[in-house]
């Protein structure tokens, strides 16, 4: 067999077949070479889509859930409707260590600033964080450190501020570290700029301070904003925010079927639906471009099944000088895989040559829609692999066809 395969005489052979009609050949491939053409372009889109996505929530832990004291909707042991709940830093301990699955509770807090440099000034959001953001929201440092648990400690003077508030306050290209800005009055010492990021989960972050450090001169006492739940990834973020809410209303009276008392946001919940539509867009585009590759296979087939009536009468003078029906079958299959595979081989080069504009126009600088848009070599086997399989199969309908005919008859053909 591969013997057959390599003998000049075969390929002489599919080459005279081709040749004797170009535009037939020619008009015959573009159905798989489109499907292959789709195949490659859509799949390679979507992992530019998939690349976009991962890099705006690539420093960030997903599988988290936001939760924020309200007020409350419905009465309860003594406490009237409408009290304003003020979760605690107790209340953040609690759910962290009587939720199963929780990797990271964040104790956060927020307020608004007025900060002074010289004769520049602002207003801007200050929060009050503990080192642990930067596990579960990684900031991008362009210079300096992030709040360390030193500053925590010993309630330090420090502020991490974002490169919005740089650009505001301190001339272009001026050192920041080791200066100080006015934050309502008081003195912080810069350690920190970090990149604003495409994308913001949660409050306004324009820059932060040590939580201690917020305690003291906001007076909050043990009181925080709201708290950012992280989970393990093998659990389910929304049981998790679920046992963490119910363990919340049970510290502070609430109510159990009260559901205005706290507000969440799970992005946990939200990212999975993402998620499910990256997936079912790819299932889509293997879907559409297999339907287009066995609909460009048919047609091979029709065209074959053509080329063969044509060539009834050469087949009977082969089936009269001793070819085997086995022998004429085998021409005709390998006649059917080469036209496939080379309407594929355009078609992925094609494909590549798409990904590659799409890549160059849309896929630089921050803001890029589609993030190195393109198809793994595993994917493109694959192509080839059912290439062959199609290929083979839908040669099988002309070569038994054609040793269907009695030699004898086949030379009778006009």
């Amino acid at each position: 067999m591969f013997k057959f395969l390599f003998d000049r005489d075969t390929w002489q052979e599919v080459w005279d077949s081709l040749s004797k009609n170009k535009l037939r050949s020619i008009l015959t491939m573009v159905g798989v070479w489109w499907g292959i053409l789709l195949l490659i372009g859509l799949l390679g889109s979507a992992r530019g889509l998939e690349n976009s996505f991962n890099r705006l929530f690539g420093n960030f832990a997903t599988n988290s859930v936001f939760v924020w004291g309200q007020s409350t909707s419905k009465p309860f042991k003594g406490f009237q409707e409408g009290r304003q709940v003020r979760l605690k830093l107790s209340d953040a301990k609690k759910v962290e260590e009587n939720v199963e699955g929780i990797e990271f509770v964040v104790p956060r807090n927020q307020n608004q600033a007025t900060v002074v440099r010289n004769f520049l000034s602002g207003t801007f959001m200050v929060n009050g964080d503990y080192p642990l953001l930067d596990k579960v929201q990684k900031k991008k440092m362009m210079r300096g450190r992030f709040i360390n648990q030193t500053d925590i400690d010993e309630n330090r003077k420090v502020v991490v501020i974002s490169e919005d508030l740089y650009k505001q306050l301190f001339e272009k290209d001026a050192e920041m570290i080791g200066e100080y800005v006015q934050i309502n009055g008081m003195n912080f010492k810069v350690v920190g700029m970090f990149e604003n990021g495409n994308v913001n989960m949660g409050p306004t972050s324009d820059m932060h301070i040590p939580f201690t450090t917020f305690q003291q001169i906001y007076n909050q006492g043990n009181n925080i904003g709201w708290m950012m739940i992280t989970g393990k990834a093998e659990y389910d973020i929304e049981q998790i925010e679920n046992d963490a809410k119910l363990i919340l209303k049970n510290l502070n009276h609430i109510h159990p079927k009260d559901n205005r008392a706290f507000g969440s946001f799970n992005l946990g919940k939200e990212f999975a639906k993402v998620t499910g539509f990256l997936i079912g867009m790819q299932f889509l585009t293997w879907f559409v471009g297999i339907a287009t590759l066995i609909a460009g296979v048919f047609a091979i087939g029709n065209i074959l099944l053509i080329t063969v009536k044509e060539r009834t009468k050469e087949i009977g003078v082969r089936r009269a000088l001793g070819a085997t029906p086995f022998e004429i079958k085998r021409q005709i299959v390998v006649e059917a895989v080469f036209i496939t595979l080379l309407a594929g081989f355009f078609g992925i080069l094609t494909g590549g040559w798409i990904l590659i504009a799409i890549d160059t126009f849309f896929g630089q600088g921050e803001d890029a829609v589609l993030v190195n848009a393109s198809v793994s070599i595993a994917v493109v086997f694959i192509a080839l692999i059912i290439l062959v399989v199609l290929g083979t199969l839908i040669g099988l309908i002309p070569a038994f066809k054609a040793t269907s005919v009695k030699p004898i008859e086949a030379l009778r053909e006009e």
